[in-house]
């Protein structure tokens, strides 16, 4: 069964790795896929591929979070994997480290510091690590004897770790370094890094450099330690670590702190064997030390281990990097899929009917109409696509740029207390800046062109059933396990909502096509001060070739249609896990102002308060 199960997905771990899920449900049902992933060190959409699969069979419950069904158990018990005795240090959860209190006031600093920060940008494999993980490093510099004191060199810092070291030394009243250098493609960071730090007496230096070229020449062997958190390939991995080794000075000792997501046993041999190529040795490692904002494919969290340098260290990389760096420079082929109903072989990725497999669900299978359906091969670039997957029109399915909207809550909520609305600033408040102004006439073609075939309208009743998909999937993104993803209960209530108006209601589409984009803002009124104010409320584009520059047109025509309305100021929602929307907020000039706190108490009266 182990075998028939890991073949069903092509699982490159093979019946080890069906043990370990069977494993970890035994031992922390009911568990979600993440924390799934996280336990067993498998991708979120393997472990849910081989849920799925254990569902089949009768393994698994229905019901999400999963539990093991009485099956389930007998078949772990027949596997000798019974006892669900855990071992794992409750304290720091397997990190082995944890952050004293002392600290608290870092981690509250960079969560400030991180929201009002730039923004992660996906396409060259960037996700923030979280607040507390930032503490944890610097803890692990200093745990390791690689701080106080000496210079540390960082490669690449979207990570903010710079800032959490000049942090952490505020706060213990004392700079813990001597110098910290960072080298990073981005102004936006290096600026950042730049502006806060000049107030916390750290001596930071910022280097504004692209990696693909060999370190400037003053940086070469000049810095007792370095870190860096590199794209998630193995090149990536390969030509960063590079890098560090030639920032460092010469000799044996010296620590290189290297974070990484985790990958198949094969892929991680490769990244292992550039790690030894490079001379460097592991002095110790740590599963999911790093937390990540938005990685969810990882389960959101990355291994961090420590390496230092021996007699034989050498850079790999003396020059010019050309090859693919980034997960997507390297995306660039289809993959098979079996539909698990009739054994159909579909092909999802660039140039295939279904760019992401999350569209071939959304559709099913177009043989028998159901799913779902198992990863297999990687199709050779050579290798022409079958007569059967080349459709007249693209199939539209709403991925990764959603926002949770203010209809989201008030569904998920059985009786929602509604928000007070934000009052508008005065009319000329000092110091305010506009974040975002109408587009010129040739910025305006511009996007047009590039945008095209689609273009936007005013949204009307038949576009209802693709509006219905885009908030399931807003909703997902957004609440995950607990979101009602109902398309048909959501057209229907943005049916009713269409009833009183279809003002600020936007689609994109292409002839004669259903839409590929939603967007909605409603115009609100103050019930305190009668001001009136734009509530930004969805965005959602299918997975088109030029799905960034459709979520432009969508996001530009809205906010065209608040200036049209006399709106100056607009609000938005956004789920603080969702870091693509988070991102396409950032880019349009929005600023955080609020954050949104939850708190769930226990039902019922507590023990030991009838007396009272």
């Amino acid at each position: 069964m182990l075998t028939e199960v890991a073949e069903a997905v092509r699982l490159q771990e093979g019946p080890p790795g069906v043990r370990s899920v069977l494993r970890a449900l035994r031992r922390l049902a009911p568990a979600s896929t993440k924390d799934l992933s996280r336990a067993t060190g498998l991708p979120v959409p393997i472990v849910a591929a081989l849920g799925n699969e254990l569902r089949r069979r009768g393994f698994v419950t229905t019901q999400r979070p999963s539990r093991l069904t009485e099956a389930g158990l007998d078949l772990v018990a027949q596997l000798g994997m019974d006892l669900t005795l855990d071992a794992t240090c409750t304290t720091c959860d397997g990190r082995e480290l944890v952050i004293p209190d002392v600290l608290d006031e870092a981690v509250r600093r960079l969560r400030a510091l991180m929201e009002s920060g730039p923004a992660a940008d996906m396409a060259i494999d960037q996700s923030h690590c979280t607040a507390e993980t930032k503490v944890r490093r610097v803890l692990a510099l200093l745990t390791a004897g690689a701080l106080p004191g000496g210079s540390l060199l960082l490669i690449g810092d979207d990570d903010l770790v710079s800032l959490a070291v000049a942090v952490v030394g505020d706060v213990l009243g004392a700079p813990i370094v001597e110098r910290v250098t960072v080298v990073d493609i981005s102004p936006e960071i290096l600026d950042y890094i730049q502006k806060v730090s000049a107030g916390l007496g750290t001596r930071v230096e910022t280097v504004q450099h692209d990696l693909r070229l060999p370190l400037p020449a003053e940086l070469h062997e000049q810095h007792d330690v370095a870190m860096t958190d590199p794209p998630y390939t193995a090149e990536g991995a390969r030509l960063f670590l590079s890098r560090a080794v030639e920032g460092l000075r010469p000799g044996p000792s010296h620590s290189v702190f290297f974070s990484f997501g985790g990958k198949s046993p094969d892929e991680m041999l490769e990244v292992q064997r550039e790690i030894m190529g490079l001379g460097l040795v592991t002095n110790g490692f740590v599963r999911n030390f790093n937390e990540y904002e938005g990685s969810g494919i990882l389960g959101g969290v990355g291994f961090f281990q420590h390496l230092l340098t021996t007699t034989s260290t050498a850079p790999s990389h003396a020059g010019e990097f050309s090859g693919p760096l980034y997960t997507g420079d390297k995306r660039t082929r289809q993959r098979e899929y079996t539909c698990v109903a009739c054994d159909a072989r579909l092909r999802v990725g660039p140039g295939a009917r279904w760019t992401a497999v999350a569209a071939l669900r959304e559709e099913g299978c177009p043989n028998c109409g159901k799913g779902p359906f198992r990863p297999g091969r990687l199709v050779p670039a050579e290798d022409p696509a079958p007569p059967a997957e080349q459709p007249p029109a693209p199939v539209q399915t709403p991925v990764q740029t959603p926002v949770q909207t203010s209809v989201q809550t008030s569904v998920q909520q059985a009786a929602p207390t509604p928000a007070p609305a934000p009052s508008p600033a005065p009319a000329a408040p000092v110091g305010r800046t506009y974040g975002w102004r109408p587009p010129a006439e040739q910025d305006r073609a511009a996007l047009a062109e590039r945008a095209r075939p689609y273009v936007t309208r005013q949204a009307d009743e038949r576009d209802l059933p693709a509006i219905g998909r885009f908030e399931a999937e807003i909703a997902r993104v957004s609440f995950g396990e607990d979101a009602i993803d109902d398309p048909a209960r959501w057209a229907s209530r943005l049916g009713r909502a269409m009833e009183k108006s279809k003002e600020g209601m936007i689609v994109a589409h292409g002839p004669g096509e259903e839409p590929v984009g939603w967007c909605w803002v409603s115009i609100n009124q103050n019930a305190m001060t009668g001001d009136r104010y734009a509530n930004f409320r969805s965005l959602a584009v299918s997975p088109v070739d030029n799905r960034s520059d459709v979520a432009e047109l969508l996001l530009t025509a809205g906010l065209e249609f608040c200036l049209a309305g006399g709106i100056t100021e607009v609000v938005g929602r956004v789920h603080v896990g969702n870091v693509p929307m988070r991102t396409v907020y950032r880019k349009f000039g929005f600023d955080p102002t609020s954050l949104s706190m939850k708190l769930f108490l226990p039902e019922g009266e507590p023990e030991g308060d009838s007396a009272r």
